[in-house]
This record gives structure tokens, sequence and C-alpha cells, in this order.
């Protein structure tokens, strides 16, 4: 297997001004499937940091009291208890629209201050297209005097409320607001990596390339008064970057970013970057027997177009999709808008690949569904991706993202044949549990091969919709699948949302020439 048939060359990125190597060899990279799982490994990473470790973060969202473990610390009193120990915190929060619109802004800025309260320092960073968010979500925990220790998280999970679920999806309990539909704590499915190795140090680039941003991290004034009385505009120096850790695994890494066409330029992206999209343009153009997607949004035929090419190239190729069932706005617009983009989408990879296209949702064994904020793809077994991105035009044009791209050099043993170990063990371990199968076995194990993985998701869902149209009669049958249904609107609603999915839900930010082309 040759890297370069399925990484982005330096070249293929479009992006000649970032530090960024095209990729890095020797790294260990393990899924922390639901932010349990990782909330409980960040916790204990924050404790052991102590005079002149590194802790870095950028985060979409932020709540200083959301619990990292049942009985654990708070994240901002973890993140804190760092500084005072005498480590060096550094924040880049993204400073969010109004809470009017059930964004973050009052959250972010109190993370925010709390972190300078205790000696760290934290940006509220808005530097980026107008309507556009900073969207990634990382933190990088590097031990000084002990590079095997350093350690970066990157994926889907924002430090703040409901997103502490595990796999009995209960949900959170300290929830964020959503539809109603999902109950008082809402069940939350959620995927973020932890790398060890060469990757940290890269994983590090980006976060200084953002800190380093001559641009003030706002315009508008009364905002750059408040900023500077509370102390959150000042942008200290970087210590000199650390060398890379060592090698410690099998593992090739690629970061995967977007960042928009802003008008003054990024100095590490003066055209933008949309390596995300690339990649996927040019990993789909390989897929051959199967495509794994968890993703929030599923919006944007432009989008999904390269899906629905390599659908029909491919007679023998099948595509799996899990989404969560009603979006996280319910409002009388934004819901419906929402639902426009994915039926557009769904209709779209229906009619490239008919039967061997599947589209499903989750729900938890109590009945309610459970929110899918997951952002995964494993194609073929051989290349995984796990990010911030999700699959809709914002995520590829507009907004800045960071995703976590693996090639693992290890082969898995199991038939059939040329798949690769991490690849397909992140792929088996999502849908054994939406299969309510046991961690390992035959069961498990015979989900290797394409055909059956794809009959199974298939035959579970078929009887735990059979289970529902009966009543609830009986005992339930395992399993947390259910069809997706494809979203319909009276043509009144449809008529009114549509602009607002295409421009404002859904905006393209690339220039003319591309968005002619369908190019990224």
């Amino acid at each position: 297997m040759r890297i370069e048939d399925w990484f982005l060359t330096a070249e293929e990125r479009g992006n000649r001004a970032t530090r960024l190597d095209p990729w890095s060899l020797g790294n260990d990279v393990r899924p922390l499937i639901h932010g349990a799982a990782y909330f409980a490994e960040l916790a204990a990473r924050l404790e052991e940091l102590g005079e002149g470790d590194l802790l870095l973060f950028a985060d979409w969202r932020g709540d200083p009291d959301e619990r990292l473990t049942d009985g654990g610390p708070e994240i901002g009193a973890a993140v804190a208890a760092a500084a005072a120990r005498g480590a060096l915190v550094r924040g880049l929060i993204w400073r969010s629209h109004l809470d009017l619109l059930r964004f973050s802004s009052a959250e972010n800025r109190h993370l925010g201050e709390r972190i300078e309260a205790a000696g760290g320092q934290a940006v509220l960073d808005t530097r980026t297209k107008p309507g556009g968010s900073h969207h990634q979500k990382f933190v990088i925990v590097r031990r000084r005097g002990d590079p095997s220790r350093d350690v970066a998280f990157l994926g889907g999970i924002d430090l703040c409320h409901s997103r502490r679920d595990d796999a009995e999806h209960l949900g959170d309990p300290q929830p964020c607001p959503m539809p109603g539909v999902y109950g008082p704590r809402p069940p939350w499915h959620d995927v973020q990596v932890a790398v060890r190795g060469p990757a940290v140090a890269e994983v590090e680039k980006v976060f200084c390339e953002r800190w380093e941003d001559p641009a003030p991290e706002t315009r508008d004034p009364l905002r750059r008064l408040r900023d500077h009385l509370q102390r959150l505009d000042d942008e200290p120096p970087l210590p000199r970057p650390w060398p890379p850790p060592p090698p410690v695994g099998t593992h090739a890494v690629q970061l995967l970013r977007t960042y928009p066409a802003r008008r003054a330029g990024y100095p590490f992206a003066p055209r933008g970057e949309r390596s995300v999209a690339r990649a996927y343009h040019k990993v789909l153009r390989r897929a051959r027997s199967l495509i794994y997607l968890e993703d929030q949004y599923l919006w944007s035929t432009d989008v999904i177009e390269p899906f629905a090419e390599a659908l029909e190239r491919e007679p023998g190729l099948r595509m799996v999709v899990v989404v969560p069932r009603h979006p996280d706005q319910d409002g009388w617009l934004a819901g419906p808008a929402s639902l426009i983009g994915r039926a557009d989408a769904l209709h779209r990879l229906l009619q490239a690949g008919g039967d061997r296209v599947a589209i499903y949702d989750l729900e938890n064994h109590r009945g309610t569904p459970v929110y899918v904020h997951a952002k995964a793809c494993v194609v073929d077994d051989v290349w995984a991706a796990v990010g911030s991105d999700n699959v809709n035009l914002r995520s590829w044009s507009y907004d800045s993202e960071l995703s976590c791209a693996v090639l693992d050099g290890q082969e898995d043993p199991r038939p059939p044949g040329g798949a690769r170990r991490f690849a397909r063990e992140l792929r088996l371990a999502l849908m054994a549990e939406h299969l309510d199968l046991p961690g390992d076995g035959p069961e498990r194990d015979a989900l290797c091969d394409p055909v059956t993985a794809f009959e199974a998701f298939a035959a579970s869902a078929a009887r735990l919709e059979s289970w529902h149209a009966a009543g609830r009669t009986g005992p339930r049958p395992p399993g947390r699948l259910r069809p997706h249904p494809l979203p319909r609107l009276p043509r009144v609603r449809r008529a009114l949302a549509l602009p607002l999915y295409r421009f404002a839900i859904d905006p393209d930010g690339r220039p003319p020439a591309l968005r002619r082309s369908r190019r990224f």
C-alpha cells in the first residue's frame, strides 16, 4: 500500500503556506467512542500537568461547569488547576453568535474568564468569515522532559454540556437545549481520537498557526473594549515548539482542515484550505466495497456528489450512513431548512446506489432517539477519518475544521484481505454497538465482510421497526438501528425554507470559479 495513493500530497493539499508536513509516520491513534470515555481520559491527563508542561486547546463551545466524570472536576476547574500548578495554558475559543440563536457566547466567555483568572490565556476568536465559526475541537497535552506521554485529542466532541454520554445512551446529566423529542437528557453519540507520536507536533502546528494570526480577534469596538478590560485580548508569544514526540506505533496520520477564503487572508492559508474536501474526493475515487459514514448533518448535493459518483462507478460498492433522526434545531424555519438539505442529499445517494445505500438513525433501549454528533468515515476498511467536519458545505468550505485521517501500516489478518487494522476495528466497534453485539466473538468478526455487515444492519433495523409497528409488544429485539425516513415538507414551508438552507444554513465560501466547477 502506497501512502500517497490514499493521502493528499503536499501539492494536492492546495496550501503551500502551511507549516504542516504532508503526513507523519509512527503514530498510535485510539478511538474514544463517546464523551464519557474522552472526558475521563482528559481528566486524568489534566490532573498530571505541572510546572513547565503545556496545555493547548481549541473549541467551538466550552461550558466551564461541565463535569469530566461523575464526581470529578468541572472542565473550568481542571484547566484552571493545571494553570495554577505552573502549566502553560493557552486556549482558542470561538466567540460564538448570540445566545438568542441558541449558541454559546456567554458560556464561551465564562470559560475564557476562568482560565485567565488562573494565570492561563484564552482568546475569544472570530477570525473567520461573517456567519462562519471556528468549529475545530482539539486538546494538546505536552509533558516537559517526557515526550513519550504527549497526547493530542481531536474529533467531534466539544468541552461542553450534553457530550458526556456512554454506550448506554442515557444522556449527560448536564444537558444543553435540544428539541423535546430527545427528552430531558438527550442521548448523544460521538467520537474523538487520542493521538500519540510525531503527529502530536503536527496538531500543535495547527494551534500555533491560528494563535499567531496577526488579525484582531474581533473587529467590534465594544467587544474589543470588553475583552481588553477582562484581559481576553492579549496573545503572548508561544514558547518555541519542542521536538516531535518519538514514534510509538504503526499509524500514518494526515491532518485535514478547512479554512475559508477570508478577505484579509490567513497567513497560513492565504486562499483558504479545503483539504477535508479534497481528501474525500481522492479517497472516494478508490472506494470499491464499503463506505461507512456517521454524520451529524449530511447536507448539500454538491458535497454528496463524490459519494454518488463512487456508487455509480462501482456496482459492488455499498454505503451505510448513520445520522440523527431529528435536527438539533426545532424552530419553524431552521428545522425545515436542515431537512431539505438532507432530503436532497439522500435522494441523490439513493438515485446513484439504489438498494446498495442504507440510511439509519439510532435510539436507546428506552426508545428515545439518539442524537448522532459523530463525524467519522471508513472507506474499504483502509482509510479512516475522525474529525470536527460534517458532510456539508459549511464544513467543506466555510467554517474552520480539523480531521485526523489514519492509514495503519499493520494489515488486519481476518478475511477479506487488504484491510488495515485501525480502519476495520473502528468500523467494527461502531457497528457492533449499534447491533448490540459483544466486544469480540464470531458475530463481530463476521462483520468484516462488507456484504454481511450491510445485511446485518438491514436485518436488525427491520426487526426493531416491526416491533415498533406492532405496538412494542413482547421483548424488544436487540439493536438500536431504525430505518431513516426521507424527510417530506409541505410545498409552502419548503419554498420558504429553501433560501435559508442554501444561503444561511449551508453557505458556500468558495471562489466563483470553483463553485461553478464543483471543485474544492
